[in-house]
């Protein structure tokens, strides 16, 4: 699993409990609480949050960096 900070994990957890519903993303060895039933149009909504997130972050280090 890639190295991600802990301010990206937060924002993780932010757009699964928003868009997706799911209270956390720890393991809690239970069926019913660990696999979640979701509509696609929900996964798409959360991975475009996660793609924007992303971006916005690397044009924020770019311009601490000087490069952007």
């Amino acid at each position: 699993m890639p190295d991600v900070s802990t301010a990206a994990r937060q924002q993780i957890a932010e757009i699964a409990r928003t868009i997706l519903g799911i209270e956390t993303l720890e393991t809690r060895h239970a069926d019913q609480l660990d696999f979640h039933d979701t509509a696609v149009w929900s996964i798409r909504a959360a991975l475009e949050a996660a793609y924007l997130a992303g971006a916005t972050a690397a044009k924020k280090t770019g311009r601490q960096r000087g490069t952007a």
